[in-house]
């Protein structure tokens, strides 16, 4: 035997979904935002993305000042960790305000471009879209999975 619902039942669900569906989409926005902010410190200071290696010339002046010869992108680690994300309903957006490190990611005349930022997302992508299908699906089915599941 089936339900019935009425009209106002069905604008209440559909109301309700609605809210469930836009907080699951920020769930998995945040958790994606975090994945490839993850990423991208884990990659600072290595040759992971097949960037061009660093001049002899720059390695001899990062060992004179005390850092170690061939990690690139990482001095100090204030680049790296001027990553940051922000998550919402609808966007996740990751980014730096660090001059340096949009030098580093585009390029300039001088520095060949190490897009880690680009990398770290084209890395991550196929587990992005597995946590935004998870979490979508799993509201929809009323399976919805916590933050820390996957």
């Amino acid at each position: 035997m089936t339900k019935e619902l009425s009209l106002l039942g069905a604008v209440e669900l559909f109301s309700t979904m609605q809210l469930e569906m836009e907080h699951e989409n920020h769930v998995a926005l945040e958790r994606c935002g975090k994945l490839v902010t993850k990423e991208v410190y884990r990659v600072v200071g290595t040759y992971d993305y097949g960037w061009k290696p660093l001049a002899p010339s720059t390695q001899d002046q990062r060992e004179s000042l005390g850092f170690e010869p061939d990690e690139p992108l990482l001095r100090t680690g204030s680049m790296r960790d001027s990553v940051w994300y922000k998550a919402d309903h609808h966007e996740c957006q990751i980014g730096t305000d660090n001059q340096i490190a949009v030098w580093q990611e585009l390029g300039t005349s001088k520095i060949p471009p190490r897009p880690f930022l680009e990398g770290a997302l084209k890395e991550k992508t196929p587990e992005v879209l597995d946590i935004i299908g998870h979490q979508i699906v799993g509201a929809l089915s009323g399976e919805a999975r916590e933050v820390d599941e996957l």
